[in-house]
């Protein structure tokens, strides 16, 4: 189906799930059509019916992001479907339709979820590899993730340019090739983003290593072995495997969470991740 055909029948599906009632909108006489007509869409969206009728027929250059966003106003929209939306109409995601993105607070289940992971460290990796959320345990054990400024706040910049990334994995080639390779299928995906070529680009002159393992052409399979990272206040090393959750409605955004391996609770002697951790944070 071409993007004309499916942004048409996107819109009319979700024209036909609302009555005007429920958009407390007065009609008179018969309805020929169960759900919304384009000139009450326009309406409510405080456009012209002829920029609306526009933007159904796939005229998206012709119809400005205000209209756009307004339409998805006026259709009541989630978030999902307003990226859904912009994607249709060949537009770049705005920061608001960015949900946790970095400059959005994190949906309050999403944080709740992560909270109630009190034995595994876990974050939330959104567009680009930006950490946009944590638990207690992942800054004790990672990074003191609210000491960093937002913009370094990646798992890219994280791993390349922060010294302590390379005292604390004790596999860094491994960990650091499987970011490159996730960021070079992020580009492949995602083409024409500015935003994500500047990342990269950033990366590429901040480090040797990570404009060496760019070149290597490393395909990305998700993780593909546990993480051992160095524990000195304890003297032990943890053995962490990953698994990555795609929160709902939020197609840019993955859940990473750490369990340890049973070689890794075995040889401390079964004592908890947060008990070996330091209690203290400070330390980026």
């Amino acid at each position: 189906m071409d993007r004309k055909t499916a942004l048409r029948d996107f819109l009319m599906f979700h024209r036909s799930r609302l009555t005007p009632d429920d958009v407390e909108l007065r009609f008179h006489g018969a309805r020929r059509v169960s759900g919304l007509r384009r000139e009450e869409v326009a309406v409510l969206a405080s456009v012209s019916v002829d920029q609306y009728i526009r933007l159904e027929r796939g005229h998206t250059s012709l119809v400005s992001d205000t209209v756009l966003d307004a339409v998805a106003s006026a259709l009541r929209l989630t978030p999902g479907e307003r990226r859904y939306l912009r994607a249709l109409a060949g537009r770049p995601l705005t920061a608001d339709a960015r949900a946790g993105a970095g400059g959005k607070p994190v949906r309050d289940g999403v944080q709740r979820v992560l909270d109630s992971l009190r034995d595994s460290p876990a974050y939330l990796v959104g567009r680009n590899g930006a950490i946009v959320a944590w638990n207690q345990l992942a800054a004790r054990v990672f990074f003191d993730f609210p000491r960093i400024p937002v913009h370094d706040r990646s798992l890219g910049r994280l791993m390349f340019t922060y010294p302590r990334a390379r005292s604390l994995f004790l596999n860094w080639e491994g960990s650091a090739r499987e970011i490159v390779a996730y960021l070079r299928t992020e580009t492949v995906r995602r083409p024409h983003d500015a935003e994500l070529a500047a990342h990269v680009g950033g990366l590429m002159t901040a480090s040797a290593d990570f404009r060496r393992l760019w070149t290597a052409q490393f395909p990305f399979n998700g993780p593909r072995e546990p993480s051992r990272l160095a524990c000195p206040e304890s003297g032990t090393t943890l053995h962490l495997a990953c698994e990555a959750f795609q929160p709902t409605d939020a197609p840019d955004e993955w859940m990473v969470v750490y369990t340890e391996v049973e070689e890794s609770w075995s040889e401390r002697r079964n004592h908890p991740v947060a008990d070996i951790a330091p209690k203290h944070q400070g330390r980026i």
